[in-house]
């Protein structure tokens, strides 16, 4: 039998009175809350897994909170991997306030960033202001209460406290962005705004090993082998030192060159050069040794410089006596600055203290100001990131969500503000999370508890 024809079970009217009242209610009782639609960067279709997302809109919105007592959830739990804070919030919006206010923005946006705008998603973020944090919709009630005269008006969100793993957050709000701008894996650049010139001293030294000849590469030298070379005779004398290099051609680990650290002094005949390697073998070198001429002697890095992508020329002044030797060196580049240079020949002839020339760092001026989540590229390696925070006092450049390692020396391109300095040296993945103190836990419980000793919680 039908529904009474003279009874409407909720007119349109009724209908729009219920909703302005519950409207007016969560206008009056409620608090304002900021709703923060998630976005897909990247996303894999066979799967349908995320692989990241990016958070750069606000919509402010009246809400309910639905647990008015408190944080319901877990609460805070002490696990191994440190504190997990387990805290759930369910807030109560206007379907009505929503579907005229949010969802013509979200209907607007690129379907493949945005691919459900009738209705709030789970997985989108609610900044709740009152206690300052982020929280992440779980699951959307839409049917709760359920049709009253005949139609739906409220969404109960159920959301869980976020836990931040390297999304991009740019709300353009300071205080939503400022509540994860120190939270997740953030790698620390130290740049430099210009390049630096390197220079070194060297002395002049008699009776020195003048090189060192490879007789034989040997082979399966999977690390580079120990230089071992004789003794100086008794008296004002020094030995020399030396450090082997190897390479690997179609899959033989060899030697490759043996170069001098220190010539050494007072050698009045040949030592022996020995190779010695847990792994290698076969590897033989002979010393070639100068008795009557000067040539270089130690060399000191005096300024390490900045800026060295590569290995710099290093050139060596000419000998005084005719018919001498020029030396010859190479270098050593470590986190954008020359760390010691290897002497390939010390030379002969030399009466008075030579000039080391070292060739200088790519020319350029670091410029522009980071901006906050812009995208950097690497110059050398392509690496990209996105920007933390930049401080131009200190160079200090701190990046999330990098795809790889920068190159010290290498320049760091924004791709937004086009500001452009090199690296000087990077400490990658720092974690930088207040909740995480597993070394603290650990450091604190070994001052407690002695398992050496025995076992302080039985004998089995």
């Amino acid at each position: 039998m039908a529904l009474n024809p003279y009874f409407l079970q909720g007119s349109p009217s009724e209908q729009r009175l219920v909703q302005d009242l519950i409207n007016e209610q969560l206008k009056i009782f409620g608090v304002e809350v900021i709703y923060i639609p998630r976005k897909f960067v990247n996303r894999k279709t066979i799967a349908r897994e995320v692989t990241s997302s990016k958070f750069n809109d606000n919509f402010a919105i009246e809400a309910y909170v639905n647990n008015y007592e408190g944080y319901t959830g877990s609460g805070d739990i002490l696990t191994k991997f440190g504190m997990s804070l387990r805290d759930d919030l369910s807030i109560i919006i206007s379907r009505d306030r929503f579907e005229d206010f949010i969802s013509p923005f979200l209907f607007s946006m690129d379907p493949a960033e945005i691919t459900l705008s009738t209705r709030p998603r789970e997985g989108d973020l609610v900044y709740f202001p009152l206690g300052q944090r982020l929280f992440e919709v779980k699951f959307v009630e839409h049917e709760q209460p359920f049709y009253q005269l005949g139609k739906l008006y409220v969404y109960e969100l159920k959301c869980e406290l976020f836990e931040y793993e390297d999304e991009i957050i740019d709300t353009s709000i300071d205080e939503v962005d400022k509540v994860i701008s120190d939270q997740g894996y953030i790698t620390t650049l130290q740049l430099i705004s210009s390049g630096v010139n390197a220079t070194a001293t060297a002395g002049l030294t008699t009776g020195y090993i003048q090189s060192i000849s490879l007789i034989n590469d040997g082979h399966n030298y999977l690390q580079p082998p120990t230089v071992l070379i004789g003794s100086a005779p008794p008296g004002n004398t020094k030995s020399a030192t030396a450090v082997a290099f190897t390479t690997s051609i179609l899959g033989t680990n060899s030697v490759k060159k043996i170069l001098l650290t220190n010539p050494g002094y007072g050698y009045t005949s040949t030592p022996l050069v020995s190779i010695a390697s847990s792994t290698g073998i076969g590897a033989t070198a002979v010393a070639n040794i100068q008795k009557s001429l000067s040539g270089i002697g130690t060399i000191s890095i005096q300024n390490r410089g900045s800026g060295y992508v590569i290995a710099p020329t290093v050139t060596f002044s000419s000998p005084t006596i005719g018919g001498g030797i020029t030396a010859t060196g190479i270098a050593s580049v470590s986190n954008g600055g020359v760390t010691q240079i290897y002497i390939i020949n010390a030379g002969s002839g030399y009466v008075g203290i030579p000039t080391i020339t070292i060739s200088a760092p790519p020319v350029f001026a670091g410029v522009g100001t980071y901006i906050f989540n812009e995208v950097i590229v690497g110059s050398i390696s392509s690496t990209t990131a996105r920007v933390k925070s930049w401080d131009k006092n200190t160079n200090v450049l701190e990046i999330s969500i990098n795809d790889g390692e920068f190159y010290p020396g290498e320049l760091v391109i924004g791709t937004a503000s086009s500001a452009t300095y090199a690296v000087q040296n990077f400490n990658s993945f720092d974690l930088y999370n207040k909740y995480e103190e597993n070394s603290e836990i650990n450091t604190e419980e070994k001052s407690i508890i002695d398992f050496t000793e025995s076992n302080p919680f039985g004998t089995y």
